[in-house]
C-alpha cells in the first residue's frame, strides 16, 4: 500500500511583499508616440503615471527582492520553502522555468520550482496552487510570486494598449495556519474568447528579426467580460468561503481598468466600509503583480492592516481567472 502524505489543515498567507521600478512614466510621455491625450487615457483607464523596469530590473531581480520581503514579514527561513511558484508571461526564454533561478536568489536551492503562465489571473492561481499544497502536505511553506516586464511586449505605438501595462513583482509566503486563512478558489476559463488578450505575433513568426512579439487586446468585449462575469465569479468566491460582503475589508481586484474595478464594486453591491484597491492610477496594469502590489499600497496608506479579510480576483488572457477570500498576514 503506498503511504501518502498530509499537511497542515489549514493554509494561511503568512508575508506578503512586493518590488516597484524605479522608474515613473507619466502618460506625457506615452502621449509622445501614440494620438491621444492625457485626459482620454484617464477616462479610459484611471492611469495617470505606471512603472517600467530599467535595464538592472529583471524578471529575476524583481521576483528575488519582492520574495524575500515576504519572507521576512512571515518569518520563515528560507531553507525551509518547500516550493517556489512564479507567475509570469514575461519571462522571454521557454525554458527553464525563471522559479528555479528564485529559488536559489531566496535561499532555498532545492525548493520545488515551476513557472505558470495565468496572465493577470496568475497570483490567484499561485495562491490556490500553495494553499493545495500545504494543506496536501507536499511542501510546508510555499512562495507564490507575480512578476512582469509588461513594458518588453507593450508596443509602443498601439493607441489601445501602450498606456496600460507596466512591469513590477509582488510575492507571498503560504504556510500553515490555526485557522483557515485562503478560503477555496473559484477559478475557470473562456477559451472561446482567447483572441481578444494574445500575443500578436508567435516566435516562429519573429524567430530571427530583431523585434519582439507584442500584445493586443480588444478593449470592448474584455471591459464587458470583466465588469459583469468576473463579478459573478467574485461573488461565488465569497459564497463558498461562507463570507458575506459586510465582513470583507478588502476588494483587491486585478488593476487592470478603474473603470472595470468601480463596476465590479456595484455590481457586487460593496458596503462603503470596504476599501477598494486603486493602485493602477500610480501604478498601471502589471498583470500576475497587480494584487499584491496592490496590498502593499494599501497597507503602507494605511487602508490595510494585519487580519483583514479581503477579497482578491484576478482576469485576463485566455480568458482566465480565479477569485478567492484571504486574510493578511
Amino acid at each position: 500500500m503506498i503511504t501518502v502524505s498530509t499537511g497542515a489543515q489549514y493554509a494561511g498567507i503568512l508575508g506578503i511583499g512586493s518590488y516597484r521600478p524605479r522608474r515613473v512614466v507619466p502618460n506625457a510621455e506615452i502621449l509622445e508616440q501614440i494620438d491621444s491625450s492625457d485626459e482620454w487615457i484617464q477616462t479610459r483607464s484611471g492611469i495617470k503615471e505606471r512603472r517600467w523596469a530599467s535595464d538592472d530590473e529583471t524578471v529575476l531581480t524583481m521576483a528575488v527582492s519582492a520574495a524575500k520581503d515576504a519572507l521576512a514579514e512571515s518569518g520563515v527561513d528560507p531553507a525551509d520553502i518547500g516550493c517556489v511558484i512564479v507567475a509570469t508571461v514575461t519571462h522571454l526564454y521557454q525554458t527553464p522555468a525563471i522559479a528555479t533561478q528564485v529559488a536559489v536568489g531566496v535561499g532555498a536551492p532545492t525548493a520545488a520550482a515551476f513557472d505558470i503562465s495565468a496572465a493577470c489571473a496568475g497570483f490567484c492561481y499561485g495562491v490556490a496552487m500553495a494553499n493545495d499544497l500545504v494543506r496536501g502536505g507536499s511542501a510546508k511553506y510555499v512562495l507564490a510570486i507575480g512578476v512582469e516586464r509588461l513594458s518588453d511586449i507593450t508596443d509602443r505605438t498601439d493607441r489601445s494598449t501602450a498606456f496600460i501595462f507596466a512591469d513590477g513583482a509582488g510575492a507571498a509566503v503560504v504556510g500553515p495556519a490555526d485557522e483557515p486563512g485562503i478560503g477555496p478558489v473559484v477559478w475557470g476559463s473562456d477559451g472561446t474568447q482567447h483572441q481578444v488578450i494574445s500575443q500578436k505575433e508567435s516566435w516562429q513568426e519573429v524567430f530571427g528579426s530583431y523585434n519582439w512579439p507584442h500584445l493586443t487586446m480588444d478593449g470592448n468585449p474584455v471591459f464587458r467580460w470583466a465588469s459583469f462575469e468576473m463579478a459573478k465569479t467574485a461573488q461565488q468566491a465569497l459564497d463558498v468561503a461562507g463570507v458575506k460582503a459586510e465582513q470583507l475589508d478588502l476588494f483587491v481586484p486585478h488593476q487592470a481598468n478603474m473603470r472595470i474595478t468601480d463596476a465590479m464594486r456595484r455590481v457586487l453591491k460593496l458596503p462603503e466600509h470596504v476599501k477598494v484597491a486603486r493602485d493602477i492610477e500610480r501604478q498601471g496594469n502589471t498583470s500576475a503583480a497587480s494584487i499584491p502590489l496592490a496590498i502593499t499600497a494599501m497597507r503602507e496608506n494605511g487602508e490595510a492592516k494585519s487580519g483583514d479579510l479581503a477579497l482578491i480576483i484576478g482576469f485576463g488572457a485566455g480568458l482566465v481567472y480565479a477569485a478567492q477570500v484571504i486574510r493578511l498576514p
